[in-house]
Order: structure tokens, then C-alpha cells, then sequence
């Protein structure tokens, strides 16, 4: 069998590894060199020009169906449940949490829930939008597990290594957000971050307000290709007698979108995480598809205010 394999960054290490071991089996073995940034980014172009007959992915659960034969293969890593102790004072004063974590820790999450029922807690475990397929699990763009019981929940805690993760959960939920990264041992109190969003969210849309220009970023990765958003976006901003491109790729580079200096500001349809993680990346301001009707009502209602006068 003709196989290519597929690793995020933090298992490329291992890559060898696996190659040997399927080569050993007598299949054809190939490694994708490229990046990718979950279930969602699929090597599918390398996989269709080799014509391999599979394609294994490693790291991530199944984020949808594609044309293709993909083997998906979680990796389990057993982290250290110690801090779990220490995290019983940061939440001593809230009798319901909910625990959220990543795939990597699913298999984790009765072990932590059975922690904190025996010492008192109730435990809520949340079920996520549909792109993450383990309750209690989180994506960066399925942040459905900790949305789905805000409010019912005195505070969340989300357990697992790195910020990307909870930051996106943080912003899509208002009860206190605690996060235990037992790699760095670290417990951290992370709902401060949603000011901080709040006013780099306000500061783009007032930034846009002038715009005139639009370039409407189209990712064609297979999870992240929305064309139809795309469109519509297009005609919105056409409707308002304004002007819009839209720009493909597969992976942006930001240093050649910034090139594009006739543009007065940029909005996203790929991965959701681009409008929050990549902002100051452009020197245009980067817009969401919600930022951006906003800052067409904005238009709307200064062009009123203006006819009035």
C-alpha cells in the first residue's frame, strides 16, 4: 500500500519512526513536510498527486467527511493530575464547574471529574457544536463543550497544555475560566483576556469604519473552504457601494497579504482563530464576518446621521 503520513508540529518528531515501522510492513511511505493545524488542514494535495491509498493523520479526531481514505489517529499523553490538588483553592469558592480539555486528554477526563466530585464539586461536562466529536473536547473553532453550559456552571476549567485552546473558549463563555497546564505547571486565572479582546475587537471595527476596500480572505483548506460566506460577504459590502476582492490561498501569508496595500482592511472565512490570533500580523485591520457587519451597520447608521444634517 502507497501511504502518506501526516503530523502536527509537536509529533513531526516521531515521523521516522512510524514511516519505518509501515515500510517494515511493505507499504510505500511518504511524510508531508508541510504544517498543519488540525483535522481541518489535510494533506489532501500531496496525497491525490502521489496517489497514495491512504492518508494517515495523526493527532486529531475526524473534524468532517472528505473524499479520501484517511486514517484518523488520536494521540493519547498522560499528563500529570498533581496540579489538580493545588487548583482545589483557585476554585473553593464555586460549587459547579465544568471541565473542558483537548483530544489529546479526553481519555483523561473521568480521572479529573472523579477528583473534584470527591472533593466536593459538581462537575459539568459540556457537549461540543459538532466539529470536535468527544464531549468535553475543544477545538479552535469548536468551543461548544464550554459554551454549551455557560451560565449553568459556576466556573470552567479547562485542563491541557498550551493558550490556544482555552483562549478561544474564554471568549465564547463569561463565568470565571481557570487553566491548568500541568506540562508547565502553571494554574492560571484566564478570563482577563476577554477585556483585552473586547477593546482589540473595538479598535479594528472603529480602524474599518473608513474603509472602502475589502480583501475577503478564502482558505481552500478542506475544513476551513467557505465559499458560499465568502460570497455573501461580498455582495454585502457591493450592496453598500463599496468594493471587494477575494483572496485564495491555502495557507496566508501575511507578509504578501500586506502587500496588498490597496486593500483598507481584510476579512476572514477560514479558521475563525485567524480574526483573533493573527490581527496584529496585518497592517490592515482583520475583520470576523460578525466584525464586519458591524462595521457596515456603522456605515449605515453615520451615512443617516449625515443625511439628517
Amino acid at each position: 500500500m502507497k501511504i502518506l503520513l501526516q503530523f502536527p508540529e509537536g509529533l513531526k518528531q516521531k515521523a521516522l519512526e512510524h514511516a519505518k515501522k509501515l515500510e517494515r510492513e511493505g507499504n510505500e511511505v511518504f511524510i508531508s513536510a508541510s504544517p498543519t493545524f488540525g483535522a481541518c488542514d489535510l494533506a489532501l494535495d500531496e496525497a491525490r498527486n502521489l496517489k497514495v491509498d491512504k492518508l494517515i493523520h495523526f493527532g486529531h479526531a475526524e473534524f468532517h467527511h472528505v473524499d479520501f481514505n484517511v486514517e484518523y489517529v488520536e494521540y493519547k499523553i498522560d499528563a500529570p493530575l498533581t496540579l489538580l490538588q493545588e487548583s482545589l483553592e483557585h476554585v473553593k469558592e464555586y460549587k459547579k464547574i465544568g471541565i473542558v480539555t483537548t483530544i489529546q486528554h479526553i481519555h483523561q477526563l473521568d480521572s479529573i471529574k472523579e477528583f473534584y466530585v470527591k472533593n466536593g464539586k459538581e462537575v459539568v461536562i459540556g457537549r461540543p457544536y459538532g466539529f470536535a466529536k468527544k464531549d468535553g473536547q475543544i477545538l479552535g473553532c469548536d468551543i461548544g463543550s464550554a459554551a454549551t453550559i455557560n451560565g449553568k456552571v459556576d466556573a470552567i476549567v479547562y485542563f491541557g497544555g498550551g493558550m490556544f485552546h482555552p483562549l478561544g473558549a474564554v471568549l465564547a463563555t463569561t463565568v470565571p475560566f481557570f487553566v491548568i497546564e500541568p506540562f508547565q505547571g502553571v494554574i492560571e486565572r484566564f478570563d482577563k483576556y476577554r477585556a483585552e479582546y473586547a477593546k482589540k475587537r473595538r479598535a479594528k471595527i472603529l480602524r474599518s469604519v473608513e474603509a472602502r476596500r475589502f480583501g475577503i480572505l478564502l482558505s481552500t483548506k478542506n475544513g476551513q473552504h467557505n465559499r458560499a460566506l465568502a460570497d455573501i460577504l461580498k455582495a454585502r459590502i457591493e450592496e453598500k457601494g463599496l468594493s471587494a476582492g477575494i483572496l485564495v490561498s491555502n495557507t496566508f501569508d501575511f507578509e504578501s497579504i500586506n502587500n496588498m496595500m490597496e486593500f483598507d482592511a481584510f476579512v476572514n472565512t477560514a479558521c475563525p482563530r485567524i480574526g483573533i490570533d493573527d490581527t496584529e500580523r496585518t497592517r490592515k485591520p482583520l475583520l470576523s464576518a460578525n466584525e464586519l457587519m458591524d462595521v457596515l451597520k456603522i456605515k449605515d447608521e453615520l451615512s443617516e446621521h449625515a443625511a439628517h444634517d
